[in-house]
């Protein structure tokens, strides 16, 4: 019996530990994202299904007190797309504010802190207009150094597959 409880209560912290380390990395993944604060300059690139390429800015800033990131990505001088990235719970999750007027909302399924990278999985969208209408069902961030960053955006209208390829640079530390 005392056996069992033991084994029990190990089950228990070890759960917890682990629980606790991914709590971690999400948060140290949310902290890599609040140091992009600054403006960016680069292009995009489309392949697949779409084909397309031009310059790109993009600027990151903090809100809601320190607790979410957000990231207007622009081109011809107007923001095209928005995301919020933000914790919930263990969580690093993301919602973005599509071009094609709907908002898909990612969570990060993988975190490689050493190497930069997070890829976000898609959990549902709200205003999809049909169900084979363009969205976003994915996001690879790669965070290759403090000035440089590479964000794909892995995007799906019906059966038909396209990447976004994002390549941006720092140009300021704070956002104008």
């Amino acid at each position: 019996m005392n056996s069992k409880i033991v084994l029990f209560v190990l089950g228990l912290l070890t759960f917890s530990s682990l629980r606790a380390a991914e709590e971690s990395t999400a948060a140290r993944a949310l902290n890599q994202l609040k140091a992009l604060a600054g403006n960016w300059e680069g292009t995009f690139e489309w392949t697949g299904a779409r084909t397309a390429n031009g310059p790109m800015k993009a600027t990151y800033y903090t809100t809601g007190n320190g607790s979410a990131v957000v990231e207007n990505l622009i081109t011809e001088n107007a923001p095209v797309m928005t995301s919020v990235y933000h914790l919930d719970g263990a969580d690093l999750r993301m919602t973005h504010f599509c071009g094609a007027q709907n908002q898909p909302r990612l969570k990060a399924g993988q975190i490689d802190l050493a190497k930069g990278s997070i890829d976000f999985d898609f959990v549902d969208i709200t205003n999809l207009r049909a169900p084979d209408a363009p969205h976003v069902r994915g996001l690879e961030m790669r965070l290759i150094d403090p000035n440089h960053l590479r964000i794909t955006f892995l995007f799906q209208s019906g059966d038909k597959e396209s990447r976004e390829n994002i390549v941006l640079k720092r140009v300021e530390t704070k956002p104008s």
